[in-house]
């Protein structure tokens, strides 16, 4: 069979194509790859199925992110290249036969088969499935990048508010009668199976609907010639190989590695911090039921962040909202520090704050890429530069526990014992903010020539092939289009319903 449907000249878009069916596409994706945050509904269990620790079970998480990101940066190129519905279709693949794989492992007692499975083949879909609607939603939406990619950032955010309270509803109905809210190794096995199946299908609709637009594509009204009189906003382009080169990409590095650091300082210790923090002597006033609320509470900010944040970028700017970030994110945790253990409302407010901005900032970043260095190869650069997730990912948890291992036991920490963490955050806020203002237009000699940029087109014979020269999106709402957003916009509420039905409990 061949796989030409998959070329990038295929996809194509004809006359009359709606660009809001982008959007739902790419949230296909990022709704399922974003079960990757969802993996403490099982975390568990796993640890007595194979009689194993947690830090060896967290390891298949630690293998994952890993992978997102060295995919991300070594296939980022191919991605852009290969065009959305490759890079899609690839992704589902990668994503689903890993927790095919983990599956075997699971049944079969073989832990390093849930290591290969789930941390590297899945990882690998990660990756490529993060970035791979990137670049296409930017050219779609030209007039609104941090919109567009705010939506389908979101859903990476929004994919794990999903999972969790899926997962526990399967784990119920395959293990009825579990033992101390552990799980069996077979329902495990079972739950991995089933959503292997249900995000391969849900991506491959994805990948189906994906397009990409004429060159002499535009969004009504659009005119390139005032975006380009915008400061920071460039109409050239760079390629992934010359953006490495460029000064304005490692200070970017350095913007998100402290904005993600910052956020993660929260996110991976939320349900003790917020019992710590609310301590007297051996006991805390809020409940662990009600901790867990709080990690939902952030879960839907984060989620929040990525779509409401971004989308201002699109009015003040991509440079100003990354100040308010950092800056004011400065000012947030300093309060956090010094303050937050006077009121549980002032605490929850701060967090979430703090968490919306670590959201925002990760679907703001790849269209401050393509105002730097333009569309042509913007999905490789984003790729390239998710290595600062990695790195962030590891040093966040780092500085967390390293304070909080030198200052006393799990269960007796007091908010106290976490100001030196918090304030090492601080000082890492006021880096990435020096890293932003120092961020300049891209120097011409770093530009690629007219023609070294221009897409390929489709020929003749290809029957997505055409150009619409106007705004697709006043063909009007169709089936497909509302099936579409059916697809990602019920599991989303369901998501969103059980995330607030659990945070309730925090007030």
């Amino acid at each position: 069979m061949s796989l030409a449907v998959l070329d990038r000249e295929r996809t194509i878009a004809g006359p009359g194509f709606n660009r809001w069916l982008i959007p739902p596409a790419a949230l296909a994706v990022h709704l399922c790859i974003g079960q990757a945050y969802a993996t403490s509904v099982y975390k568990a269990s796993l640890v007595q199925h194979f009689d194993s620790s947690l830090t060896a079970i967290g390891v298949i998480f630690s293998i994952a992110i890993v992978m997102l990101g060295l995919s991300a940066a070594i296939f980022g190129t191919w991605v852009d290249t290969g065009g959305p519905r490759r890079a899609m279709v690839a992704a589902a693949v990668f994503w689903s036969a890993g927790f095919l794989v983990g599956s075997l492992g699971i049944a079969t007692d073989q832990l390093w088969l849930v290591y290969v499975g789930y941390g590297f083949i899945g990882g690998i879909g990660l990756g490529i499935g993060y970035i791979s609607p990137v670049s296409t939603l930017i050219k779609w939406f030209p007039d609104r990048p941090g919109l567009a990619t705010g939506m389908a950032i979101m859903g990476f955010g929004g994919g794990a508010m999903i999972a969790s309270p899926l997962s526990s509803r399967l784990l119920g109905i395959f293990d009825p009668v579990q033992e101390g809210g552990l799980y069996t190794g077979d329902a495990v096995a079972k739950l991995f199976l089933t959503l292997g199946l249900v995000y391969l299908v849900v991506m491959l609709f994805g990948a189906w609907l994906v397009r990409v637009p004429a060159d002499d594509w535009r969004p009504a009204g659009f005119d390139p010639s005032k975006v380009k009189a915008k400061s920071m906003i460039t109409t050239n382009s760079v390629s992934a190989n010359n953006a490495v080169k460029t000064p304005q990409f490692w200070l970017l590095w350095v913007v998100l590695f402290c904005n993600v650091t910052a956020g993660i300082g929260i996110l991976e210790q939320a349900s003790p911090m917020i019992q710590d923090f609310f301590r007297e002597g051996a006991e805390s006033s809020v409940a662990a039921a009600s901790a867990a609320g709080f990690v939902g509470f952030l879960s839907l900010c984060n989620m929040a962040g990525r779509f409401v944040w971004s989308s201002t970028s699109d009015v003040i700017g991509r440079k100003n909202v990354y100040m308010m970030y950092l800056g004011l994110g400065v000012v947030l945790y300093l309060t956090l520090a010094l303050g937050g253990s006077t009121s549980v409302l002032l605490f929850v407010v701060l967090a979430g704050i703090i968490l919306s901005f670590y959201g925002g900032g990760f679907a703001t970043v790849p269209a401050y890429l393509r105002d730097l260095f333009g569309t042509f190869q913007v999905g490789a650069i984003h790729g390239r530069l998710l290595i600062a997730w990695s790195a962030a990912g590891v040093a966040g948890p780092l500085i967390i526990n390293g304070f909080l291992d030198a200052r006393g036991t799990p269960g007796e920490l007091t908010a106290a014992d976490y100001r030196p963490a918090l304030l090492t955050m601080v000082g890492l806020l006021v880096i990435g903010f020096v890293a932003n203002l120092l961020v300049r237009p891209v120097a011409d000699r770093f530009h690629e020539p007219e023609d070294a940029t221009a897409e390929p087109t489709a020929d003749a014979a290809t029957p997505a092939s055409g150009s619409t020269g106007g705004d697709t999106t006043a063909s009007g709402t169709s089936p497909l289009l509302v099936v579409a957003w059916l697809v990602v916009g019920v599991p989303l509420a369901y998501g969103i319903i059980e995330t607030v039905r659990t945070a309730s409990g925090l007030f």
